[in-house]
């Protein structure tokens, strides 16, 4: 659990470092051309994917990488990597909303208050994080709001993601869908490349690397392992210290400065964090 904490609470900040010599596409293709064959590789005896499920996988993969994984590149481009750590970490709170309104549940008042505090959280941490920060660390609100449109992709994709996996095994859903939204993301990558620099420098392919296979792959399958062998109650926690690692890093690679604003910001998100996962544990121990 420490292990992935750490491999996911990396993501942002080696996005950051990645996006310093190649754009926001560019990096995103490639990350997923390192991910799709080795993810390709895992299905291998798995079960096979019916020809009636493409469509429904198709647009799974527009929606996590056309949308999701881009918006968190350009977001990424737009924010420091601490504010972008902290932003990507109320993924969670999302998923708990989206999959009560998917099953036409009620939410319940303390999801509520955890989604309004997590949403002060991200005001506060991007106003907190703005004025007087270096080119590298600097956050606009373009940026933020471009990490909370990814925030909500992904979520929204784990929860679609559910029936399917059920139908067809994660391996194979991961797989396909990724492989769809690799396939609709070329073009535009294509577009990028012509018009804008790209300098693949060693630390931009090593971004790339990691994120493909550490955080795409390794952390997935990591993750699968863990819910199969840790009470989900307890397996959860993982979520509250990806931050804590992802703040670290960013302040050590980057010289990330913390107001006093970003510290409150970071502890209204991770507050919301703590109620929708509180509900989320008292729901799933009911009848």
């Amino acid at each position: 659990m420490l292990l992935l904490a750490l491999m996911w609470g990396l993501s942002i900040p080696v996005t950051k470092l990645g996006l310093l010599t190649l754009p926001p596409l560019t990096l995103t293709a490639l990350r997923f051309a390192i991910a799709v064959p080795l993810l390709l590789f895992l299905t291998l005896g798995k079960q096979r994917l019916p020809m009636r499920a493409l469509p429904r996988i198709a647009a799974l993969g527009a929606l996590g990488i056309g949308v999701g994984q881009v918006a968190q590149a350009f977001g990424v481009a737009g924010t420091s990597a601490s504010v972008g750590t902290i932003i990507s970490a109320t993924i969670p709170v999302f998923v708990v909303v989206f999959a009560a309104l998917r099953l036409k549940q009620p939410v319940p008042g303390r999801q509520k208050l955890g989604l309004l505090a997590a949403f002060a959280g991200i005001a506060l941490v991007a106003l907190g994080n703005g004025d007087g920060a270096s080119a590298v660390s600097a956050t606009t609100m373009v940026g933020a709001g471009l990490m909370v449109v990814s925030a909500l992709a992904i979520a929204f994709y784990y929860v679609w993601s559910v029936e399917l996996t059920h139908e067809y095994g994660t391996a194979t859903v991961a797989a396909w869908s990724t492989l769809f939204g690799f396939i609709a993301l070329l073009p535009w990558t294509g577009w990028e490349m012509w018009h804008v620099p790209v300098h693949l420098t060693v630390e931009a392919v090593g971004a790339a690397v990691y994120l493909g296979l550490a955080v795409s792959v390794a952390g997935l399958f990591l993750w699968l392992n863990i819910l199969r062998t840790v009470p989900a109650g307890i397996a959860a926690s993982v979520q509250y210290l990806q931050p804590v690692f992802g703040i670290a890093a960013s302040s050590a690679m980057f010289g990330d400065e913390m107001g006093v604003l970003f510290a409150v910001g970071v502890i209204l998100v991770l507050g919301g964090l703590a109620l929708t996962m509180t509900s989320r544990s008292k729901a799933d121990e009911a009848p």
